[in-house]
């Protein structure tokens, strides 16, 4: 089979007008860049609609090395329906440029299921990320500067907690000293960078409703505390309006399509793991506006992004979805059943009856949510009838649906099978229930999440994390959701336990307030807010060809 990107290559857009007409928008409300790429006015929201606006959320398992396919099956699935000639339209996160150039490489689908452009979609597109990254960095070089010029605020330099942050994995920049070179230079002072995708301006551009619920997340951003403990909010720093004004462009979401030309607005990119990881409220309800069946996903495995998905996005945004997809592979249930991942394609019953273990838990955590999921196995040519048939067994003994997809293969032929039983899942999904309610205490609701959702015995917090939990506490924030930021590669907080790990406790080592975007990111284990890059990145295989055409992004 073709490469990604030679595939990609294959690819004959539609001009970008005929995907906006698809969706009925006015022509007034398409902003566009270039032939094949638009932003939509947020005006367009506020056209009359007669679709019916049923949301999709795809989830997965817990993500292995070898690769579960979640977003390619979400784009497949969403081709699927277009080849049903349903009234459909995608609504996925921007990718982050550090992850391209490092380890994960790009994250526009593959194979015949695939957003486009792909290659500009994966490294500049529409310049949002810079905007974020432009807007957090003019809040931290005021702060800075604003001690420096007298300090009216009497902010401590060492209790700043606001961080510089840049789109690239640079492990070298996780601690830095700022300041130094003499009195000219500014105040010596211990700071750092962040990865874009873990700004918080990024999660409040992801959560705001409209330019005026963005302003009240601005402003109520908390920066840091004075020398007397008292709290500094960005409105008190008077730079909210120049912010917006970095951030007005990124407002509005982009419009693309897939390889079949189904439309999908790429918009808003926090990871989920330092993350709550779903793309913006906007594009989702811009899909659901313009579209019968908006399909969306959320990042990482169920444990993660999905749980994020309908405890913060869902809870603050007001929305419900209608059906879940929850992604698998034959190869993951081998690795999550003690197979190394360099020996995956051989046979091996035992190894995935073992595996099954993940996807029981993961199922078992969709229907906490009062969701009837549908298995969706992302099926591998290395896969055998025999394997499948243990994991469609399974889904038989949990009472949920289970479907087969050929996506990257066949396009949304391939995933036909997996759109019927969606659409026949819907009227037994019911309205979610959150785990936890606002008005418990912070610890409960770390607690209830880790039982719940990862399995966990219980909880506990380092001093660190105690400590928090009472600025927390002081400035009356208690009442916020959580944002868990947690290893993406076990259902626990340690990295190195596949499978369904039993009998552990969850370790909270710190907790950050997000006011602006109103929660609380709750850090576990090691967790970094800013990746590093691998021995070998995958800049190193890309090069720009002759005839423009960047080769190596994967």
């Amino acid at each position: 089979m073709a490469s990604d990107i030679e595939i990609a290559q294959q690819f004959t857009p539609k001009a970008i007008n005929a995907v906006s007409d698809a969706l009925n928008i006015k022509a007034e409300h398409v902003l566009p860049y270039g032939r094949d790429i638009a932003k939509i006015s947020l005006d367009a929201l506020t056209t009359p609609s007669t679709k019916k606006g049923q949301l999709i959320l795809v989830s997965a398992t817990t993500p292995t090395p070898s690769g579960e396919g979640k977003t390619t099956t979400t784009i497949g699935l969403g081709q699927a329906f277009t080849q049903l000639n349903e009234s459909v339209c995608m609504a996925l996160r921007e990718p982050s440029l550090g992850p391209c150039l490092g380890m994960k490489g790009g994250a526009t689908g593959g194979g015949y299921s695939q957003i486009m452009p792909s290659d500009k979609i994966n490294l500049h597109f529409t310049g949002d990320f810079h905007a974020i990254t432009s807007a957090n960095n003019l809040l931290s070089a005021t702060i800075d500067n604003h001690i420096y010029q007298g300090n009216l605020l009497n902010i401590d330099p060492r209790q700043i907690t606001w961080r510089r942050v840049m789109d690239m994995n640079d492990r070298s920049l996780r601690k830095i000293v700022l300041g130094l070179g003499g009195k000219m230079q500014g105040i010596p002072r211990e700071g750092g960078f962040d990865i874009t995708a873990a700004s918080e301006i990024m999660a409040i551009l992801c959560l705001a409703n409209n330019n005026q619920d963005l302003k009240i997340r601005l402003e109520r951003t908390l920066v840091g505390y004075t020398y007397d403990a008292k709290p500094v909010y960005v409105k008190e720093l008077e730079i909210a309006g120049a912010m917006m004004a970095l951030l007005r462009d990124a407002m509005q979401p982009n419009l693309v399509q897939s390889f079949e030309g189904t439309p999908a607005f790429v918009h808003g990119g926090p990871f989920a793991n330092i993350a709550h990881g779903c793309n913006s409220v906007i594009a989702t309800r811009m899909a659901m506006h313009h579209a019968d069946w908006a399909i969306t996903e959320a990042g990482f495995g169920f444990d993660l992004g999905a749980e994020k998905f309908f405890d913060i996005k869902c809870r603050i945004a007001q929305l419900d979805p209608d059906a879940v997809v929850l992604v698998t592979t034959i190869r993951a249930l081998k690795m999550h059943g003690g197979k190394d991942k360099n020996d995956l394609t051989a046979e091996d019953l035992s190894a995935v009856a073992k595996g099954l273990e993940n996807l029981d838990k993961h199922i078992e955590s969709v229907k906490l949510f009062n969701k009837h999921p549908v298995v969706a196995l992302n099926r591998f040519a290395s896969d055998t009838d025999i394997e499948i048939a243990l994991v469609k067994a399974r889904c038989d003994e949990h009472g949920v649906s289970f479907a087969e997809s050929t996506h990257h293969a066949d396009g949304g032929k391939g995933a036909i099978d997996l759109a019927k039983a969606v659409m026949a899942s819907v009227e037994k999904n019911k309205p979610f229930t959150p785990l936890y309610q606002l008005n418990d205490s912070v610890v409960d609701k770390v607690r209830k999440v880790s039982r719940a959702m990862y399995g966990a015995t219980d909880v506990a917090f380092s001093k660190q994390a105690e400590k928090d939990l009472k600025h927390v506490e002081k400035l009356g924030l208690t009442h916020l959701p959580i944002c868990i930021a947690k290893a993406p590669s076990s259902l626990s907080d340690d990295p190195t336990l596949h499978g369904r790990p039993r009998d552990f406790e969850v370790t909270v080592s710190a907790i950050q307030i997000n006011a602006g975007a109103g929660f609380l990111v709750v850090l576990t284990g090691n967790i970094m807010r800013m990746p590093g890059l691998p021995k070998k990145p995958a800049a190193s295989k890309m090069k720009l060809l002759a005839n423009g055409v960047i080769d190596g992004l994967e």
